[in-house]
């Protein structure tokens, strides 16, 4: 998605942000700012009094290696969410996740769709944090469907048809290890069919598709107003429809 004018006050409450002015300015590229909702503070008390930030990132701040070793177990653990009964999930990174999201919202069979952060090293990510590349994960769309009404080659279409799966760490105009091409599958039985699908669209493809192939891990929900972002109206308040088997172009920023 593309980058926003900064907000002062998430700037000033980010700790990842915080953390990356630690490190040299020779060492890294400049950061890309975005648009995010200032993180309240936990009642009581700071919002990140719970443990240093700093420290879970490894960084020092009186934090420890155990609390960063920690978060990273905590992130990189199993989904343990459980579809509806009779449902399953399966998760896709294919850039931005807003216009991934209303794709898979027209796909018959699919009962619900959530937008969230996945694949990282980093526990309760922020859509800020995200967005600095420091945490690891992608950008992700939780997607649930009947098996009995869609399967899961279904999905993997839509998936291949969405976006480019030659390009690294890119779609279009966004750049970052948040936006890489993804498939994360939840049973053996995704899991080869994405391997399949794979074998398959490299035939047709002149380039080497770069799409990883990785069990599902925990999926930390992205901010309410992600969910649904271009269904409820995107940034310009262009309501997009999400109708099953709609074939409306996708305004990918609303």
């Amino acid at each position: 998605m593309p980058p926003l004018l900064p907000s002062p006050a998430s700037l000033s409450t980010s700790p990842l942000l915080l953390a990356s002015r630690l490190s040299s300015s020779s060492s890294r590229r400049p950061l890309t700012r975005f648009l995010a909702p200032t993180r309240t503070a936990a009642p009581g008390g700071s919002g990140f009094a719970a443990m240093s930030w700093l420290g879970k990132l490894g960084l020092g701040g009186g934090g420890s290696p155990r609390a960063s070793e920690a978060s990273a177990a905590l992130a990189q653990g199993p989904d343990e969410d459980k579809p509806a009964p009779g449902n399953e999930f399966a998760q896709f990174g294919a850039g931005c996740f807003w216009g991934v999201e209303l794709v898979f919202q027209r796909v018959p069979g699919v009962t619900r769709t959530e937008v969230g952060y996945s694949q990282g090293a980093f526990h309760d990510p922020t859509y800020e944090d995200v967005c600095t590349g420091a945490t690891g994960h992608n950008e992700v769309v939780r997607v649930q469907y009947d098996p009995a009404a869609c399967k899961f080659d279904d999905l993997l279409d839509s998936f291949w048809a969405k976006h480019d799966p030659t390009t690294p760490n890119r779609q279009g105009g966004d750049v970052g290890t948040q936006y890489r091409s993804g498939i994360y599958y939840y049973t053996p039985e995704q899991e080869k069919a994405a391997l399949e699908s794979v074998e398959r669209q490299q035939k047709v493809l002149n380039r080497k598709i770069v799409t990883e192939i990785l069990p599902a891990k925990r999926f930390y929900r992205a901010e309410e107003y992600h969910q649904q972002y271009l269904e409820k109206g995107g940034r310009f308040g262009f309501r997009q429809s999400a109708q099953k088997g709609c074939n409306d172009p996708i305004r990918c920023y609303g």
